[in-house]
């Protein structure tokens, strides 16, 4: 059964940072390119970052410079280290990607960016 859980989602500080995983299962997991994505509340889902299965990445304008997305292919699990929080990052955070021809998402991990 193909699975994403997240994980390391919590409550920091603006200014402060955060490293979310998302371990895959039930697929070949380094054949295929991920994403982490985010939905605020009342908004809707914004990427935030992609990896390709070689580790090419790239980034929304918000994530540019603050955020680095990364993989461990021998894991089975993708990363997402965050620096420099603002509250406008509040969210709950997914990992997604294109599996078998079906888009797969994990559950999601909240992201409280607050004083």
């Amino acid at each position: 059964q193909v699975q994403l859980a997240e994980s390391g989602g919590g409550l920091v500080q603006p200014g402060g940072s955060l490293r979310l995983s998302c371990a895959a299962s039930g697929f070949t997991f380094g054949n295929y390119a991920m994403n982490w994505v985010r939905q605020a509340p009342g908004k809707q889902r914004e990427l935030v970052a992609g990896i390709t299965w070689a580790g090419n990445t790239n980034y929304a304008d918000s994530a540019k410079g603050r955020f680095t997305i990364s993989r461990d292919n021998a894991k089975n699990t993708m990363y997402l280290q965050m620096s420099s929080l603002k509250p406008e990052d509040t969210a709950i955070y997914y990992c997604s990607g294109r599996i078998n021809g079906r888009d797969v998402w994990g559950q999601g991990t909240q992201v409280t960016v607050s004083s």
